[in-house]
């Protein structure tokens, strides 16, 4: 028996032990919520990087004008063939850049200027035009309305991507007189000092920014600032457009020989924009374009269509295997050393890099079997063997997790082996299967390693038909994109990111949908 002394220190000890159990409790809550929080701040902080990045590709510039498909240009030797007309690209091309040239009527025809030019539109950008006049020919000597994309400098540029620009604003009061020299004339106006301070802040560079100033259609570059005068040289319009106006400019900050669009280049596109003929248009072509080596030019649907192509073929060859290699595992095969051996050997495959799995594609498929090399075919085998080790675990899993009564019972009332596993126990255990094949299909899905392996890094231009046709995927495209130079392809490569994400989302949704419909409560 304890004495009167003892039990208070007892308790007291009691108390002690329940409070510091009590703020292990409340410590090991905080972490939680502090992982939790963390985790999804990362995740927002993830898909807000990546939309971003991506807006800049949800739009484009196109030139939408009103041509004259002239015969002399489209069929100069006569042969209104399909194949003569798309082949001729340079008539279609000349004839548009002779249309936008013929806006500029000040504009100096020289080989240099029409050069420079030249370069608001790639030529291969009026390959759709042609493929639209090769299908019907009766279009030549017709006026058509036309979409063409500008080039992606000029498109970068337009959406202030890149050179970076400094928008400013003069107002009118602006005077305008020749200078010194006959063909010289200087702009004069109070606001050109902040104009003149902006430059200051920019620093020094290896050459002077450019500052351009704008009336509508019209633009003029500055130079030589000194407090409220600058040389003015107009680049676009006349000086009659000037007169009278309100003002605007723009300080492009990167000097004009550090960038790959220049000043006059500048001038003509912000002019065409005022016109109304260049235009900011959703970019639905990179949905329903192929890839091309310019950024203007390439979209995705290849990319989709091979990727989709590539889930069906993984999707026929994984999924039935897996469930049914899970099945006889868990509910039929004899409980011995080779079984146990078989089971860790699919719980190491689960854990193998996916690289290896495109090496003994590349080996087995492409080297022994003389399979199409970037084909979905083997691309689609490739990754069913990578996920195989996935599905089988998962719907293993589901099958443990049907109670043993389920069994007992149809066993009870005369059911065979196979009619209890089969109409007892797999529809209980069917959504837990049907949710880890679909996560292992969303697995392949953002598989690149294994599909570079095997050829599906090549280009692809033309939309596969076949699960034997060359084809590429939807990473693969992103990992292709993302190794190429030009600043251009960087909101591209997001906005194909997007749209694979967009596509394991819906998978993901209609795993929960099907689960919520297959799955029975006990």
């Amino acid at each position: 028996m304890s004495s009167p002394v003892e039990t208070p220190l007892r308790s007291e000890k009691a108390l002690k032990h329940l409070r510091r159990r009590r703020a292990a409790d409340t410590r090991f809550r905080v972490y939680g919520l502090v992982a939790l929080g963390f985790a999804l701040f990362s995740l927002v902080f993830l898909i807000c990087a990546i939309a971003w990045k991506a807006s800049s590709a949800v739009t484009y510039h196109v030139v939408k004008t009103d041509i004259v498909l002239e015969a002399d240009r489209i069929v100069p030797d006569g042969n209104a063939s399909p194949e003569e007309i798309t082949r001729n690209i340079e008539g279609f091309y000349t004839l548009v850049r002779d249309d936008l040239f013929a806006e500029f009527a000040n504009l100096e025809d020289t080989p240099a200027v029409r050069k420079d030019f030249s370069a608001l539109i790639d030529r291969l950008a009026v390959l759709p035009l042609a493929r639209r006049v090769a299908k019907n020919p009766t279009l030549i000597d017709q006026t058509v309305s036309i979409q063409v994309p500008v080039s992606d400098d000029v498109d970068l540029f337009l959406k202030r991507s890149s050179p970076r620009s400094i928008p400013f604003r003069l107002g009118q009061g602006a005077q305008i007189s020749l200078g010194q020299g006959t063909d010289e004339m200087v702009l004069r106006h109070p606001a050109l000092e902040s104009v003149l301070s902006s430059l200051t802040a920019l620093g020094s560079q290896q050459g002077a920014p450019s500052v351009l100033v704008i009336a509508d259609s019209a633009v003029a570059r500055l130079t030589d600032l000194q407090d409220q005068t600058a040389g003015f040289e107009i680049l676009a319009g006349d000086l009659a457009d000037f007169q009278g106006k309100p003002l605007k400019g723009l300080i492009v900050a990167v000097p004009e020989s550090n960038r790959t669009i220049s000043d006059l280049q500048i001038a003509w596109a912000l002019a065409l924009k005022s016109e109304g003929i260049i235009r900011r248009v959703p970019h639905t072509s990179l949905l329903t374009s192929t890839d091309s080596t310019y950024p203007e030019l390439a979209g995705s649907l290849a990319a989709i269509v091979g990727s989709l192509l590539t889930m069906l073929v993984t999707g026929m060859v994984a999924i039935p295997m897996g469930i049914f290699a899970a099945i006889f595992l868990e509910e039929f095969a004899p409980k011995n050393r080779l079984t146990q051996l078989i089971e860790v050997n699919i719980n190491n495959l689960a854990a193998v890099p996916s690289i290896v799995f495109g090496l003994l594609g590349a080996t087995l498929l492409l080297g022994t079997f003389g399979l199409p090399r970037s084909a979905p075919l083997v691309g689609g085998l490739v990754l069913a063997l990578l996920i195989l080790p996935v599905v089988i675990i998962a719907a293993r899993a589901a099958l443990r997790a049907v109670p043993p009564s389920i069994r007992s019972g149809a066993l009870a009332v005369g059911a065979s082996r196979m009619q209890a596993v089969f109409h007892h126990v797999l529809p209980l255990a069917f959504p837990g299967m049907l949710t880890g094949a679909i996560l292992g299909m969303a697995r392949a899905l953002g598989e690149t390693a294994p599909l570079l392996l095997i050829g599906m890094v090549a280009f692809v231009a033309e939309v596969p038909s076949s699960t034997t046709d060359e084809a590429t995927a939807l990473p693969v495209l992103i990992y292709s994109w993302a190794s190429n130079a030009e600043r251009a392809w960087e909101p591209m490569t997001a906005a194909v990111i997007v749209i694979l994400l967009a596509l394991l989302v819906t998978m993901n949704v209609i795993v929960v949908m099907l689960r919520r419909k297959f799955e029975r409560r006990w």
